[in-house]
């Protein structure tokens, strides 16, 4: 199972929100690309990357802080945050990104993900954020009808690469990760899914890990992180996570 380090972007610094709310925002750090060589000297080989303010804006904003990332580390990296494009998914892979996460995209026009999976196999991922077992888009600031099973099974024969499942309620409260609703959407679904939203600490992690044979194959990590709750070295100390 990989562990993901979280770099959310908001006015080019890294951030953790809470419950999605930009007004929620603590700065844990003002140089992205000096924050992501430090989680590759602790050992993490892949990075999630969320441009925030890109959410919000339905294009990406935080291109020169995305940037400065990549030069930083070798790491994998994962990009979501208003890619609403098949240029600009191909721009931001060219850019080095490894994968492109969508997000709203994939519930307004769920065709330009099966055209991006058929153009860049294995480097698509669909974010899918909910609150209530309901799908919320445009950076979590509009519920939707859609439950979240309903829109994961639109892409089950496409090759996603994965889902990623947030549980917006838990985001950034260090609540623990909704374990039970990530293992549905896993088995459900058919997709393998990377758990984010609430993780807070070791256990969560050791909770994870023993469903990796369930599909989920990774969790996001992030005020967890920052803040010294989970231990990096302790959590990438434990057998199967990368």
């Amino acid at each position: 199972m990989i562990l993901f380090p979280a770099i959310d972007l908001k006015d080019g610094a890294c951030v953790r929100l809470e419950q999605g709310d930009m007004n929620r925002a603590t700065v844990f750090n003002q140089d992205p690309g000096a924050q992501a060589a430090q989680f590759a000297e602790q050992g993490f080989s892949h990075l999630h990357i969320v441009d925030l303010d890109g959410a919000f804006a339905g294009a990406s904003v935080n291109r020169d802080a995305v940037r400065a990332i990549v030069k930083a580390t070798d790491a994998k990296t994962q990009l979501g945050g208003g890619i609403r494009s098949l240029a600009n998914i191909e721009d931001w892979l060219a850019a080095g990104i490894d994968r492109v996460i969508l997000g709203t995209v994939a519930l307004r026009a769920p065709d330009l993900v099966r055209e991006a999976c058929r153009n860049f196999p294995d480097r698509i991922i669909v974010g899918i954020d909910a609150r209530d077992g309901f799908v919320a888009v445009e950076g979590w600031a509009e519920a939707t009808e859609m439950r979240v099973a309903d829109l994961a099974r639109q892409f089950e024969d496409v090759g996603v690469a994965a889902l990623i499942y947030t549980d917006i309620d838990r985001d950034g409260l260090l609540k623990g990760v909704n374990i039970e609703a990530t293992q549905k959407l896993a088995e459900d679904a058919n997709i393998p899914v990377i758990a984010s939203g609430g993780l807070a600490g070791l256990d969560d992690v050791k909770a994870l890990l023993a469903l990796e044979d369930k599909g989920i194959i990774g969790a996001i990590s992030g005020r967890a992180l920052y803040d010294g709750r989970l231990d990096a070295k302790a959590a990438l100390a434990l057998d199967g996570v990368a």
